[in-house]
């Protein structure tokens, strides 16, 4: 499989397959494709589309199958950027469940919880992620611009939650309070922070669509004109 990330704000990734390659998305992301594209839709199975339906995850995946050499694009849902990871073993990534874009077959995608009771109850959306593990390439999308970090062994950095995009296995994740009463009624950064602590990569977004639809809410008219 070949690709090329094209387009600016809104971009896309057009895949260039061979014969019987595949590509999976999990949430309808195709904007174009050749004619030749064999699409399926699955499942994985009662106790997989289980754990994804209470993650609130698309319980289904469609698989895009070559019929001879074929083409096809998956299209950002926001703007920002399309990130290409390279996923084997030994070099696994989580990532935020609605980064997850498309990727080569050969990569498997499972749910992650965050084990600490900290990140458990307070952490939002970064209490259940993705797990891209197997091996191949898999296209994460990224809101706004990326900004990557590489943390040492047990240096930490400290993150507004809906700004974690990704980052390797071996980066541990936890919630941390806002310090002071007035800084958490007044401040306007929300009651909790997330903690991401080496050894490995993270991924950090600048524009997270969560917080984008929090500016614009008081600006929505509610009930009748």
């Amino acid at each position: 499989m070949n690709y090329e990330i094209k387009g600016g704000a809104f971009p896309v990734v057009e895949c260039k397959l061979e014969d019987r390659e595949q590509m999976i998305t999990e949430k309808g992301s195709m904007v174009w494709m050749s004619p030749n594209m064999h699409m399926e839709t699955a499942g994985g199975g009662i106790g997989k589309m289980f754990s994804k339906a209470f993650s609130g995850e698309s319980m289904f995946q469609n698989i895009y199958t070559a019929r001879g050499a074929g083409l096809i694009a998956f299209g950002s849902s926001f703007p920002g950027r399309i990130m290409p990871v390279q996923i084997s073993p030994g070099r696994e990534m989580i990532v935020q469940k609605t980064a997850f874009l498309a990727s080569e077959s050969s990569v498997e995608l499972s749910i992650h919880f965050n084990k600490k009771l900290g990140a458990g109850v307070f952490g939002g959306e970064g209490f259940i992620m993705q797990r891209l593990s197997g091996s191949g390439i898999a296209f994460v999308e990224i809101d706004g611009e990326l900004v990557e970090y590489e943390l040492s062994a047990g240096q930490q950095i400290v993150v507004d939650t809906g700004n974690v995009a990704g980052f390797e296995v071996g980066v541990q994740i936890d919630i941390q309070q806002v310090p002071g009463l007035k800084n958490k009624l007044l401040g306007g950064e929300g009651l909790f922070n997330t903690v991401l602590t080496g050894p490995g990569k993270v991924w950090l977004q600048t524009m997270p669509i969560s917080s984008v639809a929090a500016s614009i809410r008081p600006f929505i008219p509610t009930g009748n004109a």
